[in-house]
């Protein structure tokens, strides 16, 4: 990812707290999971004007009481810049709750840049830095420095630095402590936790438009990957009949039924299933969710290895001719999205924002054999 807006925080909260780790580039030597919109990304510990949240598409609901007495561990690294990003992937999935680039000092002149990461309490520092810089070729472990923070600051000063989002005209993603800009808009509550989405990144915005032009009413709607929730809460707002939203983490289901009653949803109309984080058993089971081929939209805002593991499983439950939407991964891996899922999709296109993009398509009515 290119850290050329601000502040990037890339927030995988939820894997702390699942014990998941999701294997995002190549030399990972961690257990993949379904999901990453259980990686939603939120607006985090910084404050700068300049932040980009890395919301991911998503996801625990954790409120400040279940923080009050619980520690997190900030670690400074100091690495090279040209290899920032790779490194940056590679904590958070080996442990990393988050980390965060300044911008500023990318432009400096300095051959070297600090990446601002925050671990769990308790978390082996020493072995995920050692994993992530094998993993990324480094032979040299990185300088480092450890503090120690209370968990209850960093959810204050995120709460601080969520201000409402304008997705588009007439579309506001809205912090519930805070009044909406304009009452007479369609406005999303979120309460955001530690780790879910809250709307300001550009997959969750890229999704959202998706979704906005694709509702004209009565629609069925799966969000695979729910998060926060933000996608299916939004879907029945726009004028679908009804919402369905699948996660591996129980705090994304618990989260989004909360932001679901934040905006007066209906429980029968927005229908929250935890499915199992391991691939395999998710895969094969029926029992978490009927209606194969039952949905007019899907949208999956995970990251690129789960869109690749599960292609066939996310558009299974498309009806023929109902849109896929696939996002959460960056510009340069939309090639390997559209071969893997032009089996299965026509009509293929491409939506960007920054760095990002959404990739979307018809499922085919007659699926080849391949």
């Amino acid at each position: 990812m290119a850290v050329t807006a601000g502040k990037y925080v890339k927030n995988f909260s939820h894997c702390i707290a699942s014990g998941i780790r999701i294997p995002i580039f190549p030399f990972s030597r961690a257990i993949s999971s379904p999901f990453s919109s259980t990686i939603h990304k939120r607006t985090q510990l910084l404050t700068s004007s300049s932040l980009i949240t890395h919301l991911s598409s998503s996801s625990s609901s954790l409120s400040s009481s279940d923080y009050t007495s619980e520690k997190y561990l900030s670690v400074r690294i100091r690495c090279r810049k040209d290899i920032v990003d790779l490194l940056s992937e590679a904590l958070l999935s080996f442990g990393a709750s988050s980390t965060c680039v300044d911008e500023d000092d990318v432009s400096g002149s300095s051959h070297e840049i600090y990446v601002d990461t925050i671990f769990p309490d308790g978390q082996d520092v020493s072995k995920c830095i050692s994993y992530a810089t094998d993993s990324v070729g480094l032979k040299e472990l990185p300088s480092y420095e450890v503090t120690i923070g209370e968990q209850h600051d960093w959810l204050k000063k995120s709460q601080e630095s969520f201000h409402p989002v304008k997705v588009t005209e007439g579309l506001w993603i809205v912090p519930e402590w805070t009044t909406p800009p304009d009452v007479h808009a369609t406005n999303i509550i979120l309460h955001p936790g530690l780790a879910f989405g809250t709307g300001e990144h550009p997959t969750t915005k890229l999704c959202l438009l998706l979704l906005h032009s694709l509702v004209k009413g009565g629609e069925y709607f799966l969000d695979y990957g729910t998060g926060s929730g933000v996608l299916a809460i939004a879907s029945l707002k726009f004028g679908a009949a009804l919402s369905t939203g699948i996660d591996v983490d129980p705090k994304a289901i618990e989260s989004a039924q909360n932001n679901a009653a934040l905006n007066s949803i209906e429980p029968e109309k927005l229908q929250l299933h935890l499915v199992p984080s391991d691939i395999a058993e998710y895969k094969f089971s029926e029992t978490f969710i009927s209606g194969k081929e039952n949905f007019d939209i899907v949208i999956a805002n995970i990251l690129l290895n789960p869109l690749l593991d599960l292609a066939d499983h996310v558009v299974s439950y498309a009806k023929p001719e109902a849109v896929v939407g696939l996002s959460g991964i960056l510009s340069e891996q939309v090639p390997a999205i559209i071969e893997r899922y032009s089996q299965y999709l026509e009509d293929i296109s491409v939506s960007t924002l920054d760095d990002w993009a959404c990739v979307s398509g018809r499922k085919k009515r007659l699926l080849s054999s391949s």
